[in-house]
């Protein structure tokens, strides 16, 4: 990270902290909730079993020697941590962990007829044909006379607040299905990212995904809307190699988002179609880069996805974990500046986030007094605030 006064990486360890809940309760909840969406055999009930044990009381425990990633998770650090408590380790290196150790409970990277089966799935489906996304669908119609300045804005918010979709945070967050009306943003940085995505642009737009469902379509959205009106030739959409965080998108959900916006009546048929022409000719590329499901900050990039960003007229980072991934997953004082901590990244760069963790840059004093007197910490993770934020 840049030269700046230390902030302590968060850990899991300290009880009744929100990485510690994560450890404690979330992630046991999600196995009981994945054990109960497949037919899965006795096998992988005992390694659930065991995951589950792990978890608690466990320690981190090396790959076996035929493990098909073994070298790369060498590289980010298991070595390092292995014999190490969960809660003793970097909390975003936990957590990356808890879901490579559950896709190998159930049978992910086995020879088995279980490989590949994506075993979140069945909740990403759930809520990509929920009624409340026909909802969201058929709004679209309602854009379609705006200006195209109101109707970017409108897509760009879209994009924002579609991360409250997020299944992982709904197991765990108390009312977090009954979301009240969006707030203002903690800090709006939209002028100036519109300000990099001028009308008449010819750059490449690299937007880095995080959930699946009711938050791609509107990413996928935005993304149509940028190209139709001219304000980037080319788009890069990063998602995830293999499921991640429980509704992380790969590219199987990707096929999906885009079929149900194919199959919807109106503006968001119309959509459809435009995005799936884009992919046939080269306009949006889909990429599944092994770093995107990385333990570690965006600090420690590869030299190919450096040199990816470097080349991109924007990179927008969407979502809480890759904001986490991009500033450092640490407790910074809030008002420590969202550039400084982002000087390293070697383009121009936009987070779109819903906060739902501890850690945030870049509010103003008068925001961050404003927030801690509203409702003391909880603003920080309880889904109900958000940024755009760009350096």
């Amino acid at each position: 990270m840049p030269d700046l006064p230390t902030a302590p990486v968060l850990l899991g360890g300290e009880p009744g902290s929100f990485p510690h809940s994560v450890l404690a309760e979330r992630h046991p909840a999600i196995i009981e909730r994945v054990r109960g969406a497949f037919p899965y055999g006795p096998a992988q009930h005992r390694a659930l079993d065991a995951l589950l044990a792990n978890c608690a009381e466990g320690a981190v425990e090396p790959l076996p020697a035929d493990a098909p990633d073994r070298d790369r998770w060498l590289e980010w650090d298991l070595a390092e941590h292995t014999g190490r408590s969960w809660y003793d380790v970097p909390w975003l290196w936990s957590e990356s962990w808890f879901y490579r150790r559950l896709l190998d409970a159930v049978g992910w990277f086995g020879p088995g007829a279980w490989r590949g089966v994506d075993p979140f799935r069945p909740f990403k489906r759930a809520e990509l044909d929920a009624p409340e996304t026909d909802a969201e669908l058929a709004a679209l119609d309602g854009l379609r006379e705006l200006p195209e300045e109101e109707r970017g804005r409108a897509l760009l918010h879209g994009s924002l607040w579609g991360n409250r979709a997020d299944l992982g945070f709904r197991i765990s967050a108390a009312g977090a299905e009954a979301h009240g009306p969006a707030p203002a943003l903690v800090a709006d940085d939209s002028e100036a990212l519109w300000s990099l995505l001028p009308p008449g642009g010819t750059g490449t737009l690299v937007l880095v995904a995080d959930n699946a469902g009711r938050e791609l379509v509107p990413d996928l959205l935005l993304i149509a809307h940028l190209l139709a009106e001219g304000r980037i030739a080319r788009a890069v959409l990063h998602v995830k190699p293999y499921p991640y965080y429980v509704s992380d998108a790969t590219t199987a959900d990707v096929v999906d988002a885009l079929h149900r916006l194919r199959a919807a009546p109106g503006a968001a048929g119309a959509y459809g179609g435009a995005l799936w022409a884009a992919l046939a000719d080269g306009r949006i590329d889909v990429r599944a880069h092994p770093f995107s499901c990385a333990p570690l900050p965006y600090s420690r990039m590869p030299a190919d996805l450096r040199a990816e960003f470097a080349a991109a007229t924007l990179t927008v980072l969407k979502g809480d974990l890759n904001y986490r991934r991009l500033v450092g997953d640490r407790l910074w004082p809030p008002t420590t500046p969202f550039q400084r901590v982002t000087d390293y990244f070697p383009g121009p760069v936009a987070a779109l986030r819903t906060l739902k963790s501890d850690v945030i840059t870049g509010l103003s004093a008068d925001t961050e007094a404003a927030l801690v007197a509203a409702e003391d910490q909880r603003w920080r993770t309880n889904g109900t605030h958000a940024l755009i934020q760009v350096s």
